[in-house]
């Protein structure tokens, strides 16, 4: 189980530099509020692809695929904090649907790979 909490700890952490950094070159470029939120966003973004080497598995396609699920329910979630976002029932079934994907990709039990 440790293993599972850190995986997951990490996928928080790599969502919150990624789906950040966006939004901070969102704010910096389409909302005008300046390069150096741009900036900052690129610096966050750039920590998000870091953040993802520290995941216990060694396959990138499959670490990648599975933080695909993180990262949609993680937008939903960052809208509603951020910008007021307020999702539909359809929202809320996707992104569950997203983290039941990411749970079988990342952590079924595999015999050797």
């Amino acid at each position: 189980m440790p293993v599972i909490l850190r995986s997951a700890a990490l996928f928080v952490l790599a969502a919150l530099f990624e789906i950040g950094g966006a939004w901070l070159v969102w704010q910096g470029v389409r909302e005008h509020r300046g390069w150096l939120w741009a900036a900052g966003g690129v610096l966050a973004l750039g920590a998000y692809g870091l953040v993802a080497t520290f995941q216990p598995d060694a396959h990138f396609g499959r670490i990648l695929a599975a933080y695909g699920g993180i990262f949609v329910a993680g937008s939903i979630l960052w809208g509603v904090v951020a910008d007021g976002y307020r999702p539909d029932r359809w929202d809320l079934t996707g992104a569950l649907v997203c983290l039941a994907g990411m749970a079988v990709i990342m952590w079924a039990p595999r015999n050797g790979g």
